[in-house]
């Protein structure tokens, strides 16, 4: 339970927060899929950039 806690449960609290700590503003589940991966996505572009920075991330991107 600590490593779930640790692991799993901030990532989702973060991005709970971002969203104000409301409903998804999407209908149907598809549609809540799509926004729930927009915000994963967005995550876990701040959390890259943090580590790395935007320098190192734009130089792991192939082009």
């Amino acid at each position: 339970m600590a490593l779930r806690r640790s692991t799993v449960e901030h990532p989702f609290g973060t991005i709970k927060a971002w969203m104000g700590a409301t409903h998804f503003r999407m209908r149907t589940l598809k549609n809540v899929r799509t926004e729930m991966a927009f915000h994963v996505l967005a995550y876990k572009i701040k959390r890259m950039i943090n580590l790395i920075g935007v320098r190192g991330l734009l130089a792991a991107i192939p082009v």
